[in-house]
């Protein structure tokens, strides 16, 4: 009896000490992060930009992932994007492709928009219009220049071309931002982030509303059909795999809203800065343009597959800022990423902006040097993971064809157009390229230079 206690405790010890070495063997690793202080987390890490914070960051962690491991090898397990309050409301429950999570309905959507909204075919169909806005915009430019020296808003030229390109193709006709609200569209989406979203909801609603209720009492008067015809023929042919309806249409309609006038206007005006840092680039491409297209004429899209050089500048702008420098994922399922486990409900933050400015893969990557794309067969399309401005995998953008052809035709124009001078005396590397973080990181400060029309059809 005396050596039944000594004996149980022996077999307790001896019990504990096989499960802590078989917890320690099973133990699963986990990412590991900086450390966050109580309450706050990791909030006073994150300043005004936070894709320089999280580069920062990644400087002093020990490298974990590449781009392409989340894109390409487990693009089947984060191709889902997480819970998005704003989304909830203004896109109906996440219903659009931006923010939507990943899954049939989402699979569906993206293809009858790719297939009838965003195709080749669709997009060729626009060609004419987006000749005739962008004519406007030179012919409004042209008719500044007249005036000895005027300094003219580059940033609110493009941002209103880019408004009127989208409401066009999307709506059939313009729109004002005061259709929108009396405060202007860009106030009204970044009034977001401190209003009510729910008010913010019911002004899109109502918007939207509108819109349809517009194209459903003159279908039968139209001849070409915009984005939301199409929408409303899918509606009533029952085409798709889901309950067509018309929240999925506002849903849609929203995602071009916010896609199409940011993603396409942004990038331009950051080709344009960089153009004006790097005069010797502005009169190469300049010199291209004379050579393709003649000092007799406006770039016409079909000339765009001939400019070499313009593509190189375009590329080399879009590495050099990302217009959507941060994109959030969702784990779908419990994985394994190199050694370390990542549970379902993970979020991980794409660092598109630190991906293309990786010393390891660009040389001198701070730099604005498009002549890095001679001879070499790195593409924009999703495909080579140095240079993702549209993204890759699953969640690559599904506008992406539109927007190059955007891009190019309104930068090679205005570069081609006119000659760019800065005011005030300013000198090139005098032009400031401070970043206005949102939902496309744009200038912090208007864009301004002083135009003079260079074309021999005075």
């Amino acid at each position: 009896m005396a050596l039944i206690w000594p004996t149980l405790v022996v077999i307790f010890i001896v019990y504990a000490f096989y499960e802590l070495l078989n917890n320690i063997q099973n133990r699963k690793r986990h990412p590991r992060g900086p450390k966050g202080l109580p309450i706050i987390g990791h909030l006073h890490l994150l300043g005004k930009n936070p894709h320089h914070d999280f580069l920062k960051l990644a400087k002093t962690m020990v490298p974990l992932y590449t781009a392409e491991k989340f894109l390409k090898t487990y693009d089947h397990i984060f191709a889902s994007r997480p819970h998005n309050e704003a989304a909830q409301y203004l896109a109906y429950g996440q219903k659009n492709l931006i923010s939507g999570k990943y899954g049939p309905y989402w699979r569906n959507m993206r293809k009858l928009c790719t297939q009838h909204l965003l195709s080749n075919q669709k997009i060729n169909s626009f060609q004419s219009m987006r000749r005739q806005q962008v004519e406007l915009m030179i012919k409004s430019l042209k008719n500044e220049a007249c005036d000895h020296r005027v300094v003219v808003d580059l940033s609110a030229k493009i941002s209103s071309l880019s408004a009127d390109l989208t409401c066009l193709m999307v709506f059939g006709k313009k729109y004002t931002d005061e259709d929108l609200d009396k405060r202007g569209f860009k106030a009204v989406v970044n009034d977001g982030l401190t209003r009510q979203l729910k008010d913010l909801s019911k002004v899109f609603d109502e918007f939207l509303e509108k819109i349809i209720d517009e194209h459903v009492q003159s279908r039968d008067q139209k001849q070409s059909k915009d984005f939301v015809d199409t929408m409303l023929d899918i509606m009533q042919s029952g085409e798709a795999e889901f309950q067509f309806d018309r929240r999925h249409i506002k849903a849609i309609l929203f995602d071009m809203l916010i896609a199409a006038m940011g993603t396409s206007a942004t990038p331009i005006e950051w080709i344009l800065t960089e153009l004006l840092r790097h005069p010797h680039v502005m009169k190469k491409l300049q010199k291209e343009l004379e050579e393709v297209v003649g000092l007799e004429r406006m770039v016409k899209q079909s000339d765009l597959e001939k400019l070499n050089y313009l593509d190189m500048v375009v590329k080399e702008g879009l590495r050099l800022h990302a217009v959507a420098p941060l994109v959030p994922h969702e784990a779908m399922e419990d994985c394994v990423a190199n050694s370390f486990h990542i549970q379902k409900g993970s979020r991980i933050l794409i660092n598109f902006y630190a991906v293309q400015r990786d010393p390891d893969i660009w040389s001198e990557p701070e730099k604005f040097l498009p002549e890095r794309f001679v001879g070499s067969s790195i593409d924009i399309r999703g495909r080579d993971f140095q240079l993702l401005p549209f993204g890759s995998g699953r969640r690559s953008c599904p506008g992406m064809q539109l927007g190059i052809i955007i891009v190019q035709l309104i930068v090679a124009q205005l570069v081609h157009c006119f000659d760019w001078e800065l005011p005030k005396g300013m000198q090139p590397c005098e032009l400031d390229v401070e970043e206005n973080f949102g939902l496309a990181t744009s200038r912090e400060n208007p864009l301004v230079a002083i135009p003079t029309y260079r074309l021999n059809n005075a």
